[in-house]
């Protein structure tokens, strides 16, 4: 499944991302690939990114993984998660990258199905070793494509609906959501939005939490992009850990 992000900038001489050529929708975009419409033009600046290692495909209904994590790497499911979290309790993500850790606080109260399908994923280790595939400085950092290339287009398996916001106010300096590729199709991928990057989003994207700690990593990766939205150092999360604090 792609999952991306529009870009619309008032600017003039800053040009509008568009994918695979369907601009049709009004405040979206639709690509397959991180910059697709100059996809073909070779970047000397752009980092080579590494594959995810190789993980597992459940064939059956995924079951709630144990709270320390599974044993193994999923990297493929056949449907979605059940509700494992608990509802009355707080969830964070701590994110361990090859640039330093940062600390997001999920927001289960407004978004459950997209806190509880990144709790899911992260516990079956599905983000362990996944590059930030797109870096737009000054807008948002991407992950969350867990088969490796082409960046963007993965398959995870099933895909859930939208939790939006009211408007696009809401997604302030550090926002965590989920890209997509249209609505209801989100997936594993998500994004952190760069300081004053929320300006330029519409609420299209499901919006469940914000980084509260390492925001200093977070502006380190964002400075890390080119003009055709490509990493110019690879920066790969090494693992994403859940805190549960009940009561």
């Amino acid at each position: 499944m792609a999952a991306a992000l529009g870009i619309a900038v008032v600017l003039a001489g800053i040009w509008i991302l568009t994918g695979s050529g369907d601009d049709s929708s009004s405040g979206t975009t639709t690509t397959t690939k991180p910059g697709d419409t100059t996809s073909s033009t070779v970047d000397a600046t752009a980092a080579k990114l590494p594959r995810p290692e190789k993980g597992i495909t459940l064939t059956e209904a995924t079951p709630c993984p144990p709270a320390d994590g599974t044993e193994k790497r999923v990297e493929h499911f056949a449907g979605p998660p059940p509700t494992c979290i608990d509802p009355t309790a707080t969830y964070t993500a701590t994110f361990s990258t090859t640039k330093g850790d940062f600390t997001a606080t999920l927001d289960a109260e407004k978004a459950p199905v997209s806190v509880n399908n990144f709790v899911v994923l992260s516990r079956y280790h599905y983000y362990d070793s996944v590059p930030f595939h797109r870096i737009v400085p000054g807008f948002v950092i991407q992950a969350g494509d867990g088969d490796g290339e082409p960046w963007g287009t993965n398959d995870l398996g099933y895909t859930i609906h939208d939790e939006l916001p009211k408007s696009s106010a809401e997604y302030v300096d550090y926002s965590l959501a989920m890209a997509n590729s249209g609505p209801n199709t989100n997936g594993s991928q998500f994004f952190v939005v760069l300081p004053g990057g929320g300006a330029q989003l519409q609420p299209s994207y499901s919006l469940f939490g914000r980084v509260t700690e390492g925001q200093d990593v977070v502006d380190a990766i964002g400075k890390l992009g080119d003009a055709q939205q490509k990493p110019t150092e690879a920066v790969v999360i090494k693992s994403v850990r859940i805190g549960e604090q009940r009561g």
